[in-house]
């Protein structure tokens, strides 16, 4: 009794853990600065086909400079912090399709209909591949998979917790290129000229060994949610859920007027990013060669637009629902529903902006530069060849993940020493890149570094019905399980990979 009791009183808040970690930096990055904590990196320029040297040292944040920077930054920093924007705009749609009743109906059915083992599966399965749509997948899984869990009648503390496993274990994984992918593949083709100035990568190069992680680790992100996350969670009371909803004709009527009218705004934008049919790909950037780039690029109006898009798709399933089953009755109900998931916002608005400082000075004070360019040296100067090799990449980048997040970041020290390094080895440029992301994969989810993090943390309060807050090292600890799971499925995917030889794409090998 007395252990608990002393457990409770140094169970730290997570804003005031995101405040201590603040200061921690501050202060560690004066010490490395001190002590001269720098590395020295090389990058290959195809175009000139020489190597530039660039020295990155530690900025000291506890000096007069680094002190005005965090006071300068802070707030133009929170206000251009992407997850917030994307946040509110998908709240705005997820608020509306939540009060007029469309969530609850489509999600009771779903739950009635299917297992529980099946419902986690396909969130799971989902969340993976939403890789895709870059990191959107975070703003509409996390606070989607709560609800669906909730009507279902489970605790929506699991939901948001296999959803986030899925999204970060699967955030190096995708059957098809993706905007992040086609970045990185620049640079590994960049990291391929300096031997070889004339290899191609074929764009489904990764589609064997990405399908095979992609069931894989499903299969066992499901497992360990239903076998060991879950049941460990305290028991959830569902106050507003004590009777069963009935799915009545109006309900139904609802989900049929609101499911048509989603179809046909989806066709109307499926159509306009399909290039070469009459009046199509007006939301494209042609001026891009793979068709990820023309989808995803700076200029591309689908992507500056897409969290809007799907703003609005939720706001026709919410609204036609709300018409077909005479839950919305008035324009004031429309307005007022539009507000209702912003409701009791201020705990999440306040963990987001300490998350954005401890994110813009962690990134200001380039500590974690200096260790990827420092394990980039070591892939340089090691006597690994071969299978250790590989694993030697696989862990390093694991590691370097929990400093530096950020996949073309990392990949744009790495590539120009690592890449020229495996292929002297025998290991095809495509195979590099494979090792880089999964091995970025196992630990995506266990740093708060990771902007989409605190989007995490904040459902995970919201949904909490304990008085004490549930830490931020707790809800890293919830991920535990799953990031093990995934360094071991992952790694026996390369070993088997590199050892059997087998295609790991269309036109792409593990070894030259």
């Amino acid at each position: 009794m007395k252990k608990r009791r002393i457990r409770d009183k140094i169970t730290l808040n997570p804003i005031m853990t995101f405040v201590i970690l603040i200061i921690a930096i501050i202060v560690i990055s004066g010490i490395l600065s001190l002590v001269g904590f720098e590395s020295t990196y090389n990058t290959y320029n195809a175009t000139t086909e020489e190597y530039t040297s660039t020295l990155v040292s530690v900025f000291n944040l506890f000096s007069l400079s680094g002190l005005k920077y965090i006071f300068t930054s802070t707030v133009s920093n929170f206000v251009a912090f992407t997850p917030l924007s994307m946040l509110i705009i998908i709240l705005i749609g997820i608020g509306i399709m939540e009060k007029s009743g469309f969530l609850k109906t489509a999600f009771t059915l779903i739950s009635k209909f299917c297992k529980k083992n099946t419902v986690t599966f396909v969130l799971v399965f989902l969340s993976i591949i939403s890789s895709i749509i870059g990191d959107l997948g975070y703003i509409i899984f996390i606070p989607l998979s709560a609800l669906l869990f909730l009507h279902g009648r489970r605790n929506p503390i699991a939901g948001i917790i296999a959803s986030f496993a899925g999204l970060t274990c699967g955030s190096g994984i995708s059957i098809f290129l993706t905007s992040i992918d086609s970045e990185l593949l620049k640079t590994t083709l960049t990291g391929a000229a300096v031997l070889d100035k004339g290899y191609t990568i074929s764009t489904f190069g990764f589609i064997f060994i990405m399908l095979a992680a992609i069931i894989l680790l499903s299969i066992v992100i499901t497992f360990i949610t239903e076998k060991i996350v879950a049941p460990r969670l305290p028991k959830y009371e569902f106050a507003e859920l004590e009777e069963d909803i009935v799915i009545g004709r109006k309900e139904l009527k609802g989900l049929i007027y609101a499911l048509g009218a989603g179809f046909l705004y989806l066709i109307f934008f499926i159509y306009n990013i399909i290039p070469g049919l009459p009046f199509s790909g007006n939301l494209l950037d042609n001026t891009q060669v793979y068709y990820i780039d023309k989808l995803f690029s700076y200029d591309s109006f689908f992507s500056n637009g897409f969290v809007f898009i799907i703003t609005i798709l939720f706001v026709i399933w919410g609204l036609f629902y709300g018409i077909g089953a005479k839950t919305i009755k008035n324009n004031n109900d429309v307005c007022n529903y539009f507000s209702h998931s912003l409701d009791g916002t201020g705990h999440t608005l306040v963990l987001i902006l300490f998350a954005s400082i401890l994110i813009n000075i962690f990134k200001k004070s380039e500590i974690g530069t200096v260790i990827i360019s420092m394990f980039a040296n070591l892939i340089e100067n090691t006597s690994f060849t071969g299978l250790p090799l590989v694993i030697l990449l696989f862990f390093l980048t694991a590691i370097g993940t929990i400093f530096v997040p950020s996949s073309t970041a990392k990949y744009s020290i790495l590539a120009g020493i690592t890449i020229p390094v495996l292929m002297n080895s025998g290991i095809t440029p495509e195979f590099s890149q494979v090792i880089f992301r999964f091995g970025e994969s196992v630990t995506t989810g266990l740093t708060p570094l990771l902007a989409y993090f605190v989007i995490y943390l904040a459902f995970i309060h919201k949904y909490n019905q304990d008085e004490k807050p549930i830490s931020l090292f707790k809800t890293i600890k919830y991920q535990l399980p799953y990031s093990l799971a995934t360094c071991g499925i992952l790694l026996c995917l390369i070993v088997v990979w590199y050892l059997i030889g087998l295609p790991i794409g269309v036109g792409a090998s593990a070894v030259l």
